[in-house]
């Protein structure tokens, strides 16, 4: 694709960019990425955007195809408001888990910062998705986005025989309990259009058929309340062919909700399928950045090291760079906790440093690695095999809690300290990289709510049972919202019983009646 150049002539001058230089520079980079990396990547498809596109596909979770909802134009308007008013900046990139690989740049950038974006996205992140076993195992790329467009086309059907509020109503419902909606002990059945497509005309098909709506019309004698009786308890005995506790509610609704139509149950599939596929980015969001900003900074440098980018666009870049892998202070108005891109990278750069040059400590904590000369080899089997809890149980170093100032603090609302759990010792060390990598948990990012039981022989009441791990209480009001979407969901009355996972003492309880 490009043409042959002099060692030191740069690829481009100034900020200014445009398709044939963007394309030259991505032969570069590709060069690089696969000789001196060894990146596998899926194809690339580079699409430049405006910063409003681009505020569009924060609104869709990100995906170029998204079914409507009223949530998204919400998140739109707000973006747009902060941006707009300078409050806010707009990711440089978005980059989409496909195949091909779907990376968005912004037209706005400056020609160093789309060179970045390409390095950043099109290969560091797309060499994460195609190769960690978790989004092996749990994603698609193949497949995704002709399901999204399935997506899209049966919700937008739906609206049109149902109606935009029923369907509305179905969406709030199920986007409340997206995030208890993943199957976390299975593989995942692979998306695939064309069998979407079956499943929806196989399920119209029954309603069809199975419609008898004359019978309604007719007197029960006492033979036909008997069929009647037989019928019911037919179908509350094909209903109890599941196990408890489930902890996939989405999947325990769309399969055993008794009031639910065909086209209800499909939705709850669609955003089921949907949350399914955001699940290994929710457990690797510091892999996946320090990932791609360890390829981005290597790759960069290279660029710079043979001489075709300029000192301009370096520092350029350098500014770039430091301002996405920055840590702010706890003191600080930006804080929001650990920076995912600052500790992905600082362990990333840290785990590179060992394998080359490893100082004592380095060989005392990794004797595996340090000193090995394969840092390249290392990193690439962490992002594989790896998700944030277990990298940082295996990879965080002294160095790295030293550098970001670590260390643990027990807090007791009974008492009237805090204590200090852990400082800079060998002890210590231990267990801060222990309790940090706790806190990527999935336990720790996502309340474990169960159905813990149904009541068929009398009112098919459903009672919920959420699990407490390391006291963090439940929220009341939020509770009681989400368990009004599940009495929507199950057409009776709810109930939610808070339980210690250690002692089994119950902590409280919520009511949700639907007469």
């Amino acid at each position: 694709m490009g043409r042959a150049r002099k060692a030191q002539e740069p690829l481009y001058d100034g900020a200014e960019w445009s398709f044939e230089k963007l394309d030259t520079v991505y032969d570069a980079i590709e060069e690089i990425a696969n000789k001196e990396l060894g990146l596998n990547v899926y194809p690339n498809q580079i699409e430049v955007i405006t910063s409003e596109q681009m505020l569009d596909a924060y609104s869709g979770i990100g995906m170029p195809l998204m079914y409507n909802h009223w949530s998204f134009g919400k998140s739109f308007v707000q973006d747009e408001f902060y941006y707009r008013k300078g409050m806010r900046g707009l990711a440089y990139e978005i980059v989409i888990n496909s195949s091909p690989c779907i990376s968005y740049v912004m037209e706005e950038n400056t020609m160093t910062m789309q060179a970045l974006v390409v390095a950043h996205a099109a290969f560091g992140h797309n060499h994460f998705f195609k190769n960690n076993h978790l989004f092996q195992q749990w994603t698609d790329a193949e497949a995704i986005l002709d399901y999204m467009h399935f997506a899209r086309e049966y919700i937008s059907k739906c609206e049109e025989r149902h109606g935009v509020e029923a369907v509305e109503e179905i969406l709030d419902a199920a986007h409340a309990l997206r995030e208890n909606a993943v199957n976390h002990y299975s593989r995942p059945v692979p998306l695939s259009k064309e069998m979407a497509l079956q499943r929806a005309a196989d399920r119209e098909e029954h309603a069809r058929t199975d419609y008898r709506d004359i019978w309604s019309t007719l007197p029960l004698d006492s033979e036909s309340e008997g069929d009647e009786k037989a019928k019911s308890h037919s179908q509350e005995a094909n209903m109890v062919k599941f196990d408890l506790p489930e902890a996939n509610l989405l999947y325990f609704f769309e399969k055993h909700s008794p009031i639910l139509q065909e086209w209800q149950r499909e939705i709850l599939r669609i955003v089921r399928n949907i949350a399914q596929y955001f699940y290994p980015q929710k457990q690797t969001k510091v892999m996946n950045e320090g990932c791609a900003c360890f390829c981005h900074y290597f790759i960069m440098n290279r660029l710079y090291d043979k001489g075709l980018i300029t000192e301009g666009s370096m520092l350029e870049f350098i500014d770039y760079h430091t301002r996405v892998v920055a840590q702010p202070e706890f003191d600080d108005q930006r804080w929001n906790g650990l920076n995912p891109y600052a500790l992905g990278f600082a362990m990333m750069q840290d785990i590179y440093r060992i394998c080359h040059e490893p100082t004592d400590e380095d060989k005392t904590w990794f004797p595996d690695i340090a000193g090995s000369n394969k840092g390249i080899e290392v990193l690439k089997d962490a992002w594989e095999n790896y998700r944030d809890e277990s990298f940082i149980l295996q990879f965080l170093s002294p160095k790295i809690i030293r550098d970001f100032r670590l260390f643990q603090i027990h807090d007791n609302s009974a008492l009237p300290h805090l204590k200090v759990e852990a400082i800079h010792d060998e002890r210590g060390y231990r267990k801060v990289r222990s309790a940090l990598a706790k806190s990527y948990t999935v336990s720790a990012m996502t309340l474990d709510i169960q159905v813990a039981d149904v009541e068929f022989e009398g009112d098919r009441a459903i009672t919920l049972r959420h699990m407490v791990h390391d006291d963090v209480p439940i929220d009341g009001k939020e509770a009681e919202q989400v368990m009004q979407r599940i009495a929507q969901l199950w057409g009776y009355d709810v109930g939610l019983y808070c339980e210690d996972a250690v002692t089994g003492k119950i902590l409280a309880t919520y009511d949700v009646t639907t007469s």
